[in-house]
């Protein structure tokens, strides 16, 4: 039985919007069925300071794969795309980012994967794409609906539509 599986995609650095594409391509061909994709929006870095936006959408894929094998192969992705990941603490600039946001209803907590995001919740540029997708989702921690979540949201970093 296939899995339900919100993706946030993130960039930052080189052709944004064509990595994006590309990100979401992969997924379709590597993991499962996209079967929605949120508006494109242009935000601000959230946790540091960069010369450039990112651009931010999130996919509805349903997938054969278990969470951690979804994890795997969304790093490969990553990898695939030019993301180089460094030993530095905090967040920094890269050009594709790929966070399992929801995985069904499941709740994970393990030393690589945690799920439900653990920052969905607090982080407009996540929450605005996700309600295009799944307004009526239900947190399986919070019990409220992403709808619910960002109208509750004390995070008021500007998240607006790109137009390419």
């Amino acid at each position: 039985m296939a899995g339900l599986s919100f993706i946030l995609i993130g960039s930052n650095l080189g052709q944004r919007e064509t990595i994006i594409n590309q990100s979401i391509k992969m997924m379709s061909e590597r993991c499962g069925e996209v079967y929605a994709v949120s508006s494109l929006y242009e935000t601000e870095p959230w946790g540091f300071t960069a010369e450039q936006s990112f651009l931010n959408c999130v996919v509805a894929l349903r997938t054969e794969k278990s969470p951690h094998a979804l994890l795997e192969e969304l790093m490969k992705i990553e990898k695939d795309l030019g993301r180089e990941r460094h030993s530095v603490e905090g967040y920094e600039s890269r050009p594709i980012d790929l966070d399992i946001l929801y995985f069904d209803d499941k709740i994970i907590n393990d030393d690589d994967l945690i799920v439900p995001h653990p920052r969905l919740h607090k982080r407009r540029f996540t929450l605005t794409p996700l309600c295009d997708v799944a307004a009526d989702f239900i947190h399986p921690v919070f019990k409220k609906s992403n709808k619910e979540l960002l109208n509750n949201c004390e995070d008021f970093s500007e998240v607006k539509l790109y137009k390419s």
